[in-house]
């Protein structure tokens, strides 16, 4: 278990957050009253203020109701207009506000949940009233952010004590507008999952020693197949803006020279030449010992010859090593069996259908549970791709990215992700947070390139600009 020299942002499980609330010394009623204050003093700056104002609850019966009735008290002590609304007997539609609370069901609703129009905007009726949401909009699932029957998109959210899984998750990440992780003073020191920011990021990166040369940082990059280069291009260029200061590539079957063919090869990138079958025994029988890192898998293709030899270097190179791609599809369903032997540590870097391939099923709804048990399974850092990435210790511990968007949905983008991991590996940089940090940095350089038309090249010449923001945040 990873125990973190510096503060990071928690995530529980609502089974989770009910243990740390059991284990407060402070009676229910304490927290409650905390709770309500933090989400008063949110509603207030939504408002800009007090006196004038009107603002409507939506409260349920439980803690989330009474949170909700908590910052009613405080907010017409500071000259608010309130209605409360009781969810369980609502009008289909509110009272005209300036703002609304949602606070009616929690983390611990089970069933599905409708409310009701959201209040019209008493300084625009055509529009809706901003929407502040206590702990999570009602209706989102806090465990797999699931939203079985509907729920208002808050435009803010205050939640309490830590992140709630369903808040982190899609499709109740895109309910919950800006969140805000209030402090009512709840133990949560010993939780596993925890958001990646830019802090953590720049906490995590590595700088380069004045003694610095190329070989302390070398990688290689065993990626492409004859007549399909991209994919070792990319990976091969985004190892060089990972940190290695050599990068090897090979691509079995082709020479040094074709290696380099064609507009998008990379310079830097040190052409090998490897045969097309049996590959794997020239990578181990080479000067591997002179590198820190390997990737393997990028775009090498299916052939069951290439796959022998997928498993023949994943049982024989004791560097660390991602497995990306076609690598995945190599291991397939015997992955526990040809990884569990390892000593020194892999990443895998499945999307959901290589997931599948893996473990014979698609992850569950709860992706946090999914990862974490392929990397159980396996021995293996997993990183599980999606709108929000999951990365998962074979210990249990798991973090979070949230840092991209749409435009890594298009081919190659994964390449580079892979290539980034090796390059920070290869700087001897902590395992897990290097696969973090690497789907951090990848996520950042997306939302810098245009909204429409990014191709998965593009991110490779912003990936040292995200660096270099994220290392600002470790100096500042």
């Amino acid at each position: 278990m990873f125990r973190y020299a510096f503060e990071m942002t928690p995530i529980v499980t609502p089974a989770e957050m009910a243990a740390i609330d059991a284990a407060a010394p402070e009676p229910v009623e304490e927290l409650i009253e905390r709770a309500g204050t933090a989400l008063a003093r949110t509603a207030l700056d939504m408002l800009g203020g007090g006196y004038g104002r009107r603002v409507t609850v939506l409260a349920g019966k439980g803690n989330n109701g009474a949170d909700g009735r908590a910052a009613a008290q405080r907010l017409r002590r500071r000259g608010v207009r309130v209605a409360v609304v009781d969810a369980a007997d609502a009008p289909d539609s509110l009272p005209p506000a300036h703002l609304a609370i949602d606070a009616a069901y929690g983390t611990g609703l089970r069933r599905p949940f409708s409310p009701p129009g959201p209040a019209p905007s008493i300084d625009d009726p055509d529009q809706a009233a901003p929407i502040l949401a206590a702990d999570i909009p009602s209706g989102v699932n806090g465990l797999t952010g699931e939203i079985p029957g509907h729920a208002w998109t808050a435009d803010q959210t205050v939640t309490f004590g830590a992140l709630k899984q369903g808040l982190v998750l899609h499709p109740g990440a895109q309910h919950c507008g800006q969140i805000t992780v209030a402090s009512i003073g709840l133990d949560v020191s010993g939780v596993r999952t925890h958001l990646v920011t830019a802090d953590d990021v720049g906490r995590w990166l590595p700088v380069r020693p004045v003694v610095a040369h190329k070989w302390k940082t070398a990688c290689w990059v065993i990626a492409g197949s004859p007549g399909m280069t991209g994919a070792a291009h990319l990976a091969a260029t985004a190892a060089l803006r990972g940190g290695s200061g050599y990068v090897r590539l090979s691509t079995p079957g082709l020479d040094a020279a074709d290696l380099h063919a064609g507009p998008a090869g990379p310079t830097e990138a040190v052409g090998f030449p490897l045969p097309a079958d049996d590959w794997a025994s020239v990578v181990v029988e080479d000067e591997l010992a002179r590198f820190k890192s390997v990737l393997v898998g990028p775009g090498l293709g299916r052939h069951p010859s290439t796959f022998q030899a997928v498993r023949d270097l994943v049982a024989k190179v004791q560097l660390p090593l991602v497995v990306d791609g076609d690598g995945l599809s190599a291991l397939g369903p015997d992955a526990p069996t040809l990884l569990t032997h390892r000593t020194v540590p892999t990443v895998l870097t499945p999307h959901d259908g290589e997931y599948r391939m893996l473990t014979g099923a698609a992850p569950g709804p709860d992706r946090f549970a999914a990862a974490r048990s392929l990397a159980a399974a396996t021995g293996a850092i997993v990183l599980l791709k999606g709108p929000t990435t999951v990365v998962a210790h074979p210990g249990g511990d798991a973090l979070a990215v949230t840092s991209g968007d749409a435009r890594l949905a298009t081919a190659g983008t994964g390449d580079v992700l892979a290539g980034l991991i090796c390059g920070l590996l290869s700087t001897r940089a902590e395992p897990m947070h290097a696969t973090a940090a690497a789907a951090w940095i990848h996520g950042k350089a997306a939302t810098a390139c245009p909204l429409a038309g990014t191709k998965a090249s593009d991110l490779l010449s912003v990936l040292p600009q995200m660096w270099e923001a994220a290392a600002q945040k470790a100096v500042t």
